[in-house]
């Protein structure tokens, strides 16, 4: 190249575009494959940017339109990501595609100036931005045709090479689709979410359905005159912290745990998801059924299973003559709470922004919130009686907290100095998490034994259920803590607790070692003594059968003959 076509080649209108080029590559690199969590998952998407830079430069002959071209689909992705993380805690997956947009999507955003500005922005300048590269851009020679072509096969190549599920990234897809919920990887926890929109519906041998008896309950009797109002109480991120073998301080017992003279049920809970996911959790107790049943897609109950399952709690107590409410602390559209709630039947829906709740809501606040709704709905009730469902908020992480601002006796560490003979004291991380979670639960004890004496006093017969959802993260640190289960428990990552009190009626005691969340329904029915219909009957059968246990049931051939009745007799997951 002689010396006057370098200087037109680095005249000013070529020089911004390179310029420019090179910073929206270094923009993307940055945020891009250097911010994923490990190194094979930044080469992951190195590679992937690589070939979307080669791709676009071949197929447009035009060097800095086709960088930028090639960049943008990984920064836009990447800026979404981080935007949706910082609002809702959870990284843009695939599915979300499917399930946020919706008709409730522009009031969300409405909510969110900054978003609008961004959305807007991006529709405006990229294409702007695009139309001054095309113009007038350094373009490759016609007489490259052949090099154009190798560049563009060897493009898709490294594309197909690199998203193959089972090439040289096959470790990268095997991030399980709650893991790519909870961590950062934009990039990766993107692409392998792909696969994770549909719903795989349980499979089954029809003919399993009648080689085992799921019609007839044994000494069955319900009391239609005098039903009680049934409370229901997610504890979000609560378990009892006494199963952590460093936690011996007498902070570590709350009196939520302990049983009474009303206690009908109580004990070890397992549960399917661990360190978030609440809504499955929701899930499993409204319609029996774990979410794992149904692939990774499950993860998006809300959004992909209320609608289809047939069979819930809400519905049967409807049909029992109640009346049903839920209570959501958050916005009604997070993880499409309200219209999920209707389509598990629920009569009436109050969130965060009619109760005047949020993110920071204490048990105090939300079960204030409560006890108004409760006087609102048995006006409206007309003499029937209330199932009322809600969640609570104050365990949810963070627990981060500096310590110099929680009240005493929480204002240092508690774990310090040798705890027991072979374990190490807590480090500075475990103190502040653990600390906070304490301190948070002896607020949610205060609060629960408040309920407690509201729903005694009020005089009419009531059941109420307090339950955890999951354990909470510590930020993952919480596996490095030793705990100490019975060995009924499958799995200690995944177990919380569950209470069930009786107040002004009969008690009829019941007891588990360890009991699946999917039959927290048919418990309540129990002590109830509801009539139930096809499937709360099977459930109820299965739940005796395999002493509390579901996915792990040991026997595994009435396990198969139990979903064979449920998906291919009674049809729960409607098409």
């Amino acid at each position: 190249m002689s010396i006057a076509s370098k200087l037109r080649f680095w005249r000013w209108g070529n020089g911004w575009r390179v310029a420019l080029a090179l910073l929206v590559v270094l923009v993307t690199v940055w945020l891009g494959p250097l911010g994923e969590h490990t190194v094979l998952e930044s080469a992951f998407a190195a590679c992937i940017l690589a070939g979307s830079i080669l791709l676009a430069i071949a197929a447009s002959r035009r060097l800095t339109f086709g960088t930028v071209v090639g960049c943008l689909p990984i920064l836009l992705l990447v800026i979404a990501a981080n935007l949706k993380f910082r609002y809702l805690s959870t990284p843009l997956l695939a599915p979300d595609l499917v399930y946020y947009f919706n008709a409730e999507i522009a009031e969300t955003l409405l909510r969110y100036p900054f978003i609008i500005g961004a959305i807007v922005a991006a529709i405006v300048l990229v294409p702007l931005l695009l139309v001054l590269l095309w113009r007038g851009d350094i373009r490759l020679a016609r007489k490259s045709r052949g090099q154009r072509a190798i560049t563009l096969a060897a493009a898709v190549a490294m594309l197909v090479v690199t998203l193959y599920p089972h090439g040289p990234f096959a470790q990268v897809y095997e991030k399980g689709v709650w893991e790519a919920m909870i961590d950062k990887s934009f990039v990766s926890d993107f692409i392998v979410s792909i696969p994770n929109a549909r719903v795989n519906e349980p499979s089954f041998l029809p003919g399993d359905a009648t080689r085992d008896d799921w019609h007839d309950l044994a000494d069955t009797q319900t009391n239609a005159a005098r039903r009680p109002d049934i409370v229901a109480v997610l504890e979000e991120s609560t378990f009892d912290p006494r199963m952590l073998t460093a936690c011996k301080s007498k902070l570590c017992d709350a009196r939520m745990f302990h049983t009474d003279a009303d206690t009908i049920a109580h004990g070890w809970m397992n549960v399917h998801t661990w360190g978030g996911g609440t809504w499955t959790s929701e899930f499993a107790f409204l319609s029996g059924l774990p979410h794992t049943l149904f692939g990774p897609a499950g993860v998006y109950a809300p959004f992909n299973l209320a609608p289809r399952i047939r069979f819930t709690l809400p519905r049967l107590l409807d049909a029992d003559g109640y009346r049903t409410v839920g209570i959501y602390p958050t916005d009604g559209d997070f993880m499409n709470g309200r219209d999920a709630y209707a389509d598990y039947g629920f009569d009436a829906f109050y969130g965060g922004r009619e109760l005047k709740l949020g993110w920071g809501a204490t048990d105090a606040e939300v079960f204030r919130a409560f006890e108004h709704v409760f006087e609102t709905e048995r006006a409206k009730a007309h003499g029937k009686p209330l199932f009322v469902f809600m969640l609570t908020l104050h365990q949810h992480g963070p627990h981060m907290t500096p310590l110099s601002e929680l009240p005493a006796p929480y204002d240092k560490p508690l774990f310090t100095g040798k705890l027991a003979p072979g374990n190490a004291p807590l480090d500075d991380w475990l103190n502040l998490n653990l600390t906070n979670y304490l301190q948070r639960l002896s607020m949610s004890d205060a609060a629960m034994a408040k309920l407690e004496s509201f729903l005694r006093h009020d005089g009419r017969p009531v059941l109420l259920l307090h339950f955890g959802d999951h354990q909470p993260s510590f930020d993952g640190a919480i596996n490095t803590l030793a705990k100490t289960v019975p060995s009924a428990v499958p799995d200690p990552q995944y177990v919380t607790y569950y209470m069930l009190k009786g107040f002004n009626l009969p008690v009829r005691r019941e007891d588990y070692p360890v009991l699946d969340i999917s039959y927290l329904a048919s418990l309540l029915l129990d002590a109830a003594n509801l009539p139930r219909n096809p499937f709360f009957i099977a459930n109820t059968l299965l739940r005796d059968r395999c002493d509390g246990h579901d996915l792990d049931c040991r026997n595994a051939a009435l396990r198969d003959s139990y979903r064979a009745y449920v998906f291919g007799d009674l049809h729960d997951l409607a098409d």
